[in-house]
């Protein structure tokens, strides 16, 4: 919306739609709050994800594991997310009036997009393909795999200690805003300057020891959590 490409889709005599995995109630709530100058349909049972896939539009990653987004809204009351299936990865997809696919695109979660929460094409580069997709007379657009993007993900290493200092170092924990992200890149610098004061200052093998305890009790939780967020190594060949 801020680089003005719902206005062009619209001049153009199109409409925006976003496609949430969430309930419609939780769709209608991001709407309002984000404030989209578009609708957002909720798909729980992936209805709309489903026919795009069996029309060949758009064949969308879909991760069924929901422990870690279970865990970090569990004391939420205002937050009660629903993927009977799972949730869909994003994607986009322009279509003409008569079926003809303009544009798409699909994200690949990895880790080192941290499971697809980062990395999307600008929407400008979007709207630039549909307007030159709209202007020849090709057939289908191909899947755009490699589309400028709008962020970039950090190492997984790094996101992963951020979520375990986000749990003050005893779980890990998901961010509820940009403020929690800050708090946890703190408390990880003050966590490994204790550690290195610790064996500056105290006997080594007290805090070698301390240290081996640690990482032997936190090491499940960061494998867990990098199970629990999807990493597709061979995208292979997507179904349209």
């Amino acid at each position: 919306m801020s680089e003005g490409v719902a206005e062009k889709v619209r001049a153009a005599g199109g409409e925006i739609y976003a496609i949430s995995g969430e309930p419609q109630v939780l769709s209608s709530r991001a709407q309002s709050e984000w404030k989209l100058a578009f609708d957002s349909v909720g798909d729980p049972h992936h209805e709309i994800a489903g026919d795009c896939r069996e029309r060949g539009w758009l064949d969308l990653f879909v991760n069924p594991r929901l422990g870690f987004i279970q865990l970090s809204t569990r004391n939420r009351a205002d937050f009660e997310p629903s993927h009977p299936k799972g949730y869909f990865q994003p994607g986009v997809i322009a279509l003409s009036r008569e079926g003809r696919v303009l544009y798409r695109w699909r994200g690949v979660p990895t880790h080192s997009n941290m499971g697809g929460a980062m990395e999307r094409p600008t929407a400008q580069h979007v709207w630039s393909s549909v307007e030159a997709a709209l202007a020849s007379d090709m057939g289908d657009a191909p899947l755009d795999d490699a589309p400028p993007l709008d962020s970039k993900g950090i190492p997984w290493p790094a996101f992963a200690s951020l979520l375990i200092a986000n749990g003050w170092f005893l779980r890990v924990q998901g961010f509820a805003g940009p403020r929690n992200i800050m708090l946890a890149a703190l408390r990880l610098v003050a966590f490994v300057a204790v550690w290195v004061a610790g064996f500056a200052l105290l006997p080594t093998i007290p805090v070698a020891l301390a240290l081996t305890f640690w990482l032997v009790y936190i090491t499940p939780h960061a494998r867990w959590v990098g199970q629990e967020f999807q990493h597709v190594a061979d995208a292979g060949a997507p179904g349209g």
